[in-house]
């Protein structure tokens, strides 16, 4: 291996091979307590330490990093703790998730790292979201997001990478090509000859590294970061190295041939390094004997700590509480009287322009946003007003645009992201659920993320573009979830939800957006989450529903005036108001709910399970829930209305009122 010293002074030379040598040595640590169960899995980095200790040093401290399983060394050059990290292996409250999640699972602002989620893709997208703020910022920064040759197979790598070519993202894309998804070589995962031959596909430069020569690595990547400061643009990195150990512990490499696995211990990064400084005199025996004595004294003291700390104590409050980032809602009352009649959809476009002027780093994403002004029009007119920096254009690439948004959050802006259709929602369904829900809770950060769904039927427009998916979310505990039916109630709880730094699901159903007007404030204004509107006030049952089904109900019960019914209007479906509809059952006795979501495993279900839990005593009839046929939604007008509720409510109230 060969090792080109170039104009690196004995310093940085002796500091990389510091650097390469704590990770090496807490890893071999780690296999030890391993096999005395005293941690519960490990993935092991041993013979990649170059990659994560070179593209770390190359970076400032004050640039993002987002490491995987494998980086360790990006840890360590950091200076995190030891004991913290230790805690955090060991599932202890002092790790960086106190219990909630396991081994690099996490990431910590103080160090500007942000760790990875097992589906793997999402952070790159994370990563040009990181890097999207740090541009419109004007701060000259690269952000490095690290992931195997595996994941560069998911969709996500496709349309982070293009979005960043795009947008020309200060990113690097570090592949770290270790020969193995876990057991699945690279002449079955991919047919190109190199990973890195696909940057020209998306328009960006590439290069190839020897993964396990460090001074390669830190050369070469300090020179790409000192250029893409200067000149903001996105990179392809393909680091070629070899993973000597299994996936995981437990996997064993037998599927390995002996004759690579020995072909490659040749070329370890850090005995051929160490032999290289003692060849040129940078390194002595004693010194190295002193290193690792040092290094170990402050590993065995930091365990110590973590193993001294008590096991996490379960405490179900305090587990509750911190699903959601604490949001103190500020109620903001109208400044005059003045209202204005209009639709549905011009207060939806109205709480969204006043808050960009109140959010100056607000951007909002979707596809034809800008000048195009969104499918809907919402944003009509918006580019003049806060320019393309702000209203952005995106590709069609869902997934990577919420994950996009997470990582404007992370590094302190805001995100409206637009889906064209709620239906749409399905290609970007992982990182919601999977990264924006769950990042409080893991590891205490915040999605400060609106994710706009023009959803519903009525309009014939067939399986695709007419779902009301709200129940796919309500289920996800981190997510809120809001659902107006009208244009006042639209405005004042989007601009709450864009305040909120928690994700917000905003549902919009379409077929209100132009049939639905009312007088809305012209100022700014917010309503609270979690508080149903009473509609209609009666004592002979008590109607519970949301959405487009408040103005069927509205509809119905007009045409049976000898009906006197409690109506409520949720709102919001997470958090839900179910001290609203207890007391209003605990005075009529009879519950009917209507959803125009399919009836199997919507909200419905569960708020009918909540009233015979908690009011069964007060009720006189059995609970009653209506919703659309079990069928995708139809396309013709006949067959659509059969599938939508609104009949069926009709003749399930009367049935309900006679009971």
């Amino acid at each position: 291996m060969r090792y080109h010293v170039g104009n690196l002074e004995q310093e940085k030379l002796l500091e990389l091979y510091k650097g390469m040598l704590k990770p090496r040595m807490i890893e071999e640590k780690m296999l030890i307590l391993l096999r005395q169960g005293k941690i519960s899995k490990w993935f092991s980095g041993i013979g990649q330490e170059a990659i994560s200790v070179g593209v770390t040093h190359a970076l400032k401290e004050s640039e993002y990093i987002l490491p995987m399983h494998r980086n360790l060394g990006v840890f360590t050059s950091r200076n995190i703790p030891l004991n913290r990290l230790f805690s955090q292996w060991q599932g202890k409250q002092s790790g960086f998730t106190q219990g909630r999640d396991r081994s690099f699972h996490f990431g910590t602002q103080e160090y500007k790292i942000v760790g990875m989620i097992s589906h793997l893709g999402p952070q790159l997208g994370v990563a040009d979201g990181i890097a999207l703020a740090d541009m419109l910022r004007r701060k000259k920064r690269v952000t490095a997001v690290f992931t195997g040759e595996g994941a560069t197979s998911e969709g996500d790598f496709h349309e982070a990478l293009n979005v960043a070519s795009v947008w020309n993202l200060p990113v690097l894309f570090c592949v770290e090509n270790n020969g193995y998804g876990l057991s699945t070589p690279t002449n079955e995962q991919y047919r190109c000859e190199n990973l890195a031959d696909r940057a020209k596909g998306y328009g960006m430069e590439s290069r190839i590294i020897d993964g396990n020569n460090i001074l390669e690595v830190y050369t070469k990547v300090d020179e790409l970061c000192r250029a893409i400061r200067k000149r903001p643009r996105p990179m392809l990195l393909e680091f070629k190295t070899f993973r000597m150990r299994g996936h995981e512990e437990a996997s064993g490499t037998k599927y390995v041939p002996d004759k690579l696995m020995k072909e490659w211990s040749k070329k370890d990064p850090i005995s051929n390094y160490e032999d290289f400084l003692l060849t040129e005199g940078v390194l002595t025996q004693q010194y190295i004997e002193n290193l690792k004595e040092e290094i170990t004294e402050e590993i065995n003291a930091n365990l110590q700590l973590a193993f001294d700390e008590d096991e996490v104590a379960s405490n179900e409050s305090k587990e509750l509480k911190e699903v959601y980032f604490d949001f103190d809602y500020q109620h903001v009352e109208l400044k005059s009287g003045l209202k204005e009649n209009i639709r549905f959809v011009d207060a939806i476009s109205q709480g969204l322009e006043q808050s960009m002027y109140r959010h100056n780093e607000l951007i909002i994403m979707g596809q034809d946003v800008a000048d195009y002004g969104g499918v809907f029009k919402i944003t009509e007119g918006f580019v003049l007003k806060f320019g393309k920096s702000r209203v952005r254009n995106t590709p069609i690439c869902e997934s990577a645009i919420v994950s996009t948004a997470m990582g404007l959050s992370i590094n302190g802006m805001k995100a409206v992201v637009e889906m064209q259709f709620a239906d749409f929602v399905s290609s970007g369904f992982n990182p919601i659920v999977n990264y924006l829900a769950k990042v409080h809770y893991r590891w205490n950060e915040k999605a400060d993320v609106v994710i706009r769904m023009p959803c519903g039927g009525g309009v014939g427009a067939g399986p695709f573009h007419s779902q009301t998916n709200e129940a796919w979310f309500t289920k996800t505990p981190g997510l809120k979830v809001v659902y107006p039916a009208f244009p006042d109630d639209a405005k004042g709880l989007l601009n709450t939800a864009i305040n909120d730094p928690n994700p917000v699901l905003f549902f919009e159903h379409k077929g209100l957006y132009r049939s639905i007007k009312g007088d809305v404030p012209t100022d700014y204004y917010t309503l609270p989450f979690g508080k149903a509107n009473l509609l209609k006030e009666g004592g002979d049952l008590t109607v519970v529903t949301y959405g487009a089904g408040v103005h069927w109900a509205l509809e119905v019960l007009e045409k049976h005036p000898e009906i006197d019914a409690d109506v409520l209007d949720l709102r919001t479906l997470q958090p839900l108001d179910a001290e609203s509809f207890c007391s209003s059952v605990k005075k009529t006795g009879k519950l009917i709910i209507l959803q125009e979501d399919t009836l199997f495993g919507g909200i419905a279900s569960d708020i009918s399970a909540m009233v015979m839990e908690n009011c069964f005593e007060y009720l006189d009839a059995p609970v009653k829930r209506v919703g659309s046929l079990e069928t995708p939604v139809p396309f013709a007008k006949s067959l659509e209305t059969n599938y939508l509720p609104k009949n069926r409510f009709e003749s399930e109230l009367i049935e309900l009122y006679h009971y």
